[in-house]
C-alpha cells in the first residue's frame, strides 16, 4: 500500500503545474528508496543528472551521497532520498519560495505515508522547511526534535553534497558530521523517551522561541 501511494504521488508530480519549473525542466524527480525507511534524506532541489534522469542525486553529489551513506553502513535502498522542490529550478538556481510552497503538499504527503523516524536535511532549504530560523553554517550536524504536522522526530542538517564538492573545507566537515549521525540519533531518541530532559519543540515554538533571543 504505502509503495502505491508513493507511486500515485509520483505520477500527480508528472503532471503537476502549479509552478512554472514544469516548463523548463526536462524531468520531474518525485524521490525514491524505500516505502519503510526510517530515514529521509531531503536535499534542495534537482540538478542536471537528477532533471535528465528523473532520479534524485545521482551526478557527482549523489556519488557522495552514496559515500557518504556507505561510510555510516547505510543502505541507499533502504533509505528514501528526495528534494523540496521536484522540478529544476533553471541553472539550479535557488528555490522560490512560491515554488517551495507548491511543491509543500507533495512532500508532506510523502512524510506521512513514510513516516521517518530521522529526517536528514541536505542544504539550507530543506532545513528551513523544518526549522525557519535555523542556520546551517551554525547548526550543522546537531541534531535536535522538532514536531511537523503534529509527529515528532529526529531533524539532523547537513551541508548539501553539491557545496561539499565546491570546498573542501565544507566536504570535511559533511563528513565528520555523518559519521556523528548513528550517535546523534542515540542521544535524541533517549531524549524522545524521555530518559534525557529536552522539550520537542514545534517549528511554531521554535520560531516564537528565537524570536525571543533577536
Amino acid at each position: 500500500m504505502d509503495k502505491s501511494q508513493l507511486e500515485a504521488i509520483a505520477r500527480e508530480i508528472t503532471a503537476c503545474k502549479k509552478c512554472p519549473l514544469y516548463k523548463t525542466a526536462t524531468n520531474p524527480v518525485p524521490g525514491n528508496g524505500s516505502p519503510h525507511a526510517e530515514m529521509m534524506f531531503l536535499g534542495e532541489a534537482p540538478g542536471y543528472w537528477e532533471d535528465q534522469k528523473g532520479i534524485p542525486f545521482c551526478g557527482a553529489a549523489g556519488k557522495l551521497l552514496d559515500e557518504l551513506l556507505f561510510s555510516v553502513g547505510l543502505d541507499r535502498e533502504k533509505v528514501f532520498v528526495a528534494n523540496v522542490l521536484k522540478h529544476r529550478p533553471p541553472e539550479n538556481r535557488d528555490p522560490l519560495p512560491e515554488e517551495m510552497e507548491a511543491c509543500r503538499e507533495f512532500l508532506d504527503r510523502q512524510i506521512r505515508i513514510i513516516q521517518p523516524k530521522v529526517i536528514i536535511t541536505l542544504g539550507r532549504f530543506s532545513m528551513a522547511k523544518f526549522w525557519p530560523l535555523g542556520k546551517i553554517s551554525r547548526d550543522h550536524g546537531i541534531g535536535r526534535t522538532v514536531e511537523y504536522e503534529g509527529r515528532k522526530f529526529i531533524l539532523i542538517p547537513m551541508f548539501h553534497p553539491a557545496a561539499a564538492l565546491r570546498a573542501s573545507d565544507v566536504e570535511q566537515k559533511l563528513r565528520e558530521d555523518f559519521k556523528k549521525i548513528p550517535a546523534e540519533i542515540k542521544r535524541l531518541e533517549k531524549i524522545m523517551n524521555g530518559v534525557m530532559g529536552e522539550k520537542t519543540m514545534s517549528v511554531e515554538e521554535r520560531k516564537e522561541e528565537q524570536l525571543t533571543l533577536v
